[in-house]
């Protein structure tokens, strides 16, 4: 039940994410909103507490855990570069938007893998 929270929930923060900068190309007045704001803090939140209790409840401390170290790196990466897109313009907001969708990759493959290197 949980990891269908979380999978859910990675769904939800990513639509979100999409959304916000889709919205922020045709009406960027309307990311003022006060949900707008508020809510993409509350799905991340969630998000974060659900993933968390996966690594508790999966026990997955007790084994190695480079994976998890790996995927909360690219995370913060990830929340950068989906700052940066929000508030830039042009191709740079773009590239930013192409790194955090990366990122998002990343942490999946990482996530089903158990393997930081999967690439190596």
């Amino acid at each position: 039940m949980l990891k269908l929270i979380h999978l859910g929930f990675i769904l939800i923060s990513l639509g979100s994410f999409i959304g916000r900068v889709i919205l922020s190309e045709i009406n960027p007045v309307a990311l003022d909103h006060k949900m707008i704001k508020i809510a993409p803090h509350i799905i991340n939140f969630i998000l974060i507490i659900s993933g968390v209790s996966l690594v508790f409840q999966g026990n997955w401390l007790s084994m190695d855990f480079g994976w998890i170290i790996a995927k909360l790196l690219v995370l913060f990466v990830y929340i950068g570069l989906g700052i940066m897109t929000l508030r830039l313009n042009g191709q740079n907001k773009w590239l930013a938007f192409s790194g955090a969708m990366l990122c998002l990759a990343y942490i999946g493959v990482v996530a089903v893998t158990k393997d930081a290197f999967f690439f190596l």
